[in-house]
């Protein structure tokens, strides 16, 4: 990966992230669903309730959002130079059984406290705004978060900013600064690290054909975290790179069951264990063990495979 000015210094968090060879797998953030409003200006650490926009309303539609599975982030367009009269909305539900992404544009950001954000989690989007018809690239540029993602990701945006327009914005912190170029696409929730340019464009151009780029994921958010590794593992076995083909069935205690839209089961088992050496999972921390999922086994539960239309010819 090139990218102009990107940090490229093994001290930082990415730096000796990518260094150690850390597993990407089973490391993203976990949320049903994903709640974007564009927010000009700077950001602070916690972007929500440390920006321009009002940190009461911030708070709120965090507190909504969290008490069902959802997350909140503040987005940019890295071409808009001044703040616009409206600002972007993106709304997505990441589960496969009703994965969507809707957009709209808002005079004032309070109007989102109207949103059901227990239908949204649910899959329920009760007719807001309009569907978005192309996927949307996420780029974390959390700079007050994380001095990798301000450096390493904006030039990643910046970078793809001409030729995908409003298909990439810049985003607040989305966990995991140590994997930086960090990215989440939506609708699926599939989160991406250490990704350069080439890859970020096979990201998009694969999600735009309905199918899920493998290379440098860390998992759908959908899923826990080692159901994320489990579900990719799969994935990788089978070359199966259909959006909608694998879904998690149920996850417990690393025994995650995986099934396929051709009625295969599997069981697949996943064990954590902590890392060494110790590293801080961002800059300036203290040095920590993060948590690496590892699958160990998959076993096929079910034979009985039906013919999908979509998989014909």
């Amino acid at each position: 990966m090139c990218l102009s000015g990107a940090v490229r210094d093994a001290e930082t968090c990415a730096g000796l992230s990518e260094a150690l060879a850390e597993p990407l797998p089973g490391t993203a953030a976990v949320a049903r669903g994903w709640l974007c409003l564009e927010q000009p200006g700077p950001w602070g650490r916690n972007a929500v309730a440390e920006s321009r926009l009002d940190p009461e309303l911030g708070q709120e539609l965090t507190a909504r959002a969290e008490a069902h599975g959802l997350r909140v982030q503040l987005i940019r367009h890295p071409a808009r130079k001044t703040p616009q009269p409206r600002r972007r909305v993106l709304l997505a539900n990441t589960h496969p059984r009703h994965c969507w992404l809707r957009a709209a544009d808002v005079e004032d950001p309070a109007e989102l406290l109207d949103l059901d954000f227990a239908g949204i989690a649910a899959g329920e989007h009760g007719g807001f705004g309009h569907p978005a018809t192309e996927p949307v690239l996420l780029v974390c540029t959390n700079g007050r978060r994380d001095q990798c993602c301000a450096l390493r990701g904006r030039a990643l945006a910046g970078a793809l900013s001409d030729q995908y327009g409003e298909q990439v914005w810049e985003t607040s912190h989305t966990g995991g600064h140590r994997f930086a170029p960090a990215a989440v696409l939506l609708p699926t929730g599939y989160t991406y690290g250490r990704l350069g340019v080439p890859e970020a464009q096979a990201v998009l151009s694969a999600a735009l054909a309905g199918k899920v780029a493998l290379e440098h994921c860390r998992g759908r958010s959908t899923w826990s975290q080692p159901a994320q590794a489990a579900e990719l593992a799969l994935r990788e076995q089978l070359s199966e790179h259909l959006v909608d083909a694998v879904v998690v069935e149920d996850d417990e205690d690393g025994a995650v069951r995986v099934g396929h839209q051709d009625g295969r089961r599997w069981l697949v088992e996943v064990r954590q264990d902590e890392l060494d050496p110790p590293r801080p999972n961002s800059c300036g921390k203290e040095p920590a063990r993060p948590v690496a999922r590892t699958v160990t086994g998959i076993s096929l539960l079910r034979t009985d495979r039906r013919e999908n239309p979509s998989q014909r010819g």
